[in-house]
């Protein structure tokens, strides 16, 4: 029988009531405490709802009130939408538009942002506000919208709205390469499959705890999360200025699970942070959103010599990760390929193959795409059947049904191991997000008001992006500050380049394409 997540939490409640479920800022909740919030927040979706929308937008970062909202909307049988309240406020009001959802539910830093997430919105919302006393100045500027001030939540419960294994369990939205969000939609089947498989390997336990260092529109947050309830375990979140450096954090805390993009571990290094058997307490150390580095295998497996450490990989599409490789210090540097550490074998039940360009299975050792079946993948994209036919298609020969086609090239060994060699698109990883540069070209273009700019990974150390760099060239002259701040009050942060060039030409390779290469060459070389 199907349990949905939030009937898994509340089984770890009946369990270990008493128990820590999560930590933040120092604020300790125990599985009770951390129930009887979300039940709160239930009842009152539940009574303030005025449609049928399978969704709840959560507009705010990592504080209590949004991890209560999250399983609060979960009792109350729909899904949520994370909004980072740092994105810019149009950005925020298209996922919103795209969402169409009329429920928020927003923490303090949340609070902060809504008078420019609602001018110009042009749709009503009921806004719950769990951790605020007073609403009535924001009432008086929008009174077209409700706001639920703390003062009127309903009252804790026992019962919860139990999910359908269909149901929507969370909505993210990812870089689009037509400049508009995609949505994906993942649903509570996908994730207790997922948090099913992952629960087993690592034999996670009450007496566990997790990091939980991923922004909540990071779909790695979700394993930190459902993977930690799941036994009776705590949630220990790292706090905004140590996200980049949690040495200290790992070690205060004593954490035993460990999650995080790679990048973590070169901050530390250069910090000279990361000594040999710094991490003592930590038994299960894992990797995602880009690729691993021997060199940051090596160091953190030294830094943390009693844990296993293992690296993960997959897209927003197909829930959290769906392969894993286990790292081996005698074996597995010489597994390695371009000094990456392999994405290794898809975890058991989910099924992968790597086709050429007409959808047919290449040879074993040789390149292809690769391409994923399983009760891990998501449907399709949210409200957007072109996209979906795009990338969820059929494939000729082997197992029947819809394939999801990651535009990631791999190649696979006769053992089954997969490696992973770069993408076939324009799309890239910084600091774990993904991107599409078209969509940053698409901004670039309408503010300098040119048909030529270039968006490149840069820099970038052990095949890892710490940002982007743009060229432009059609226009007499530059004004990078404006361009950036005009780039801010569209994109995400991690979007925005860290510099924009003016240049005479774009090169183009011999298909007459543009040449990122050469850019990054200039780049690397100095000539810009």
């Amino acid at each position: 029988m199907s349990r949905s997540l939030i009937r898994r939490f509340a089984e770890s409640v009946e369990s270990h009531p008493s128990r820590p479920a999560l930590v933040v800022d120092g604020q300790s909740l125990t599985y009770l405490q951390l129930k009887r919030l979300a039940t709160r927040i239930s009842q009152t979706i539940l009574q303030y709802q005025e449609d049928d929308s399978p969704l709840l937008a959560v507009l705010g970062s990592r504080t209590i009130t949004v991890y209560a909202a999250i399983l609060g909307a979960h009792a109350a049988g729909k899904g949520y939408v994370p909004l980072n309240p740092k994105n810019p406020a149009e950005r925020i009001r298209t996922m919103l538009r795209l969402s169409g959802t009329r429920l928020v539910v927003a923490d303090h830093k949340g609070f902060d942002q809504l008078p420019d997430v609602l001018t110009g919105l042009g749709h009503c919302l009921t806004i719950i506000l769990p951790g605020t006393t007073d609403a009535s100045e924001l009432s008086s500027v929008f009174p077209e919208h409700r706001f639920i001030p703390s003062s009127r939540l309903g009252n804790a419960r026992d019962d919860i709205i139990d999910a359908e294994p269909n149901g929507v369990a969370y909505l993210l939205f990812t870089s689009g390469s037509t400049g508009r969000p995609k949505g994906v939609a993942i649903c509570q089947s996908n994730v207790q499959a997922y948090v099913d498989y992952v629960v087993a390997r690592y034999d996670v336990s009450e007496q566990d705890r997790f990091s939980q260092e991923f922004d909540l529109t990071f779909d790695l947050s979700v394993h930190d999360m459902f993977v930690c309830w799941e036994r009776g375990a705590c949630l220990y979140c790292v706090p905004e200025r140590h996200t980049m450096f949690p040495a200290k954090f790992i070690r205060d805390n004593q954490l035993t699970m460990w999650f995080s993009v790679p990048s973590v571990v070169g901050t530390l290094a250069r910090a000279k942070l990361l000594r040999p058997g710094c991490f003592p307490s930590l038994r299960c150390s894992l990797f995602c959103g880009e690729p691993l580095s021997v060199t940051y295998a090596s160091l953190w497996q030294d830094a943390a010599p009693a844990s296993v450490v293992e690296n993960l990989y997959g897209p927003t599409e197909t829930t959290i990760a769906i392969s894993h490789y286990r790292w081996d210090r005698a074996r597995s540097p010489a597994e390695c390929i371009n000094g990456i550490v392999p994405i290794g074998w898809v975890f058991e039940g989910q099924h992968c193959r790597v086709v050429d360009s007409d959808g047919g299975t290449v040879r074993l050792g040789e390149m292809g795409e690769l391409c994923l079946q399983g009760s891990q993948v998501a449907s399709g994209y949210w409200n957007d059947r072109q996209k979906t036919s795009q990338q969820f298609v059929r494939l000729r020969g082997g197992r029947n049904g819809i394939w999801y086609s990651t535009g990631d090239i791999v190649k696979q060994h006769e053992n089954g191991c997969l490696f992973y060699l770069g993408r076939i698109d324009q799309q890239v990883k910084v600091r774990g997000h993904r991107v599409e540069l078209p969509e940053i070209e698409l901004v670039l273009r309408r503010i300098c008001g040119t048909g030529q700019a270039v968006a490149v990974p840069w820099p970038t150390r052990e095949g890892i992006a710490d940002g982007l760099v743009a060229f432009v060239c059609g226009v007499d002259r530059l004004d990078e500050g404006r361009i950036l701040q005009a780039c801010r009050g569209i994109l995400p942060d991690y979007m925005v380049p860290k510099a924009v060039y003016l240049i005479s030409e774009v090169p183009l390779n011999q298909n007459g394409k543009t040449d990122r290469t050469k850019l990054v060459e200039m780049l690397r070389d100095g000539n810009r």
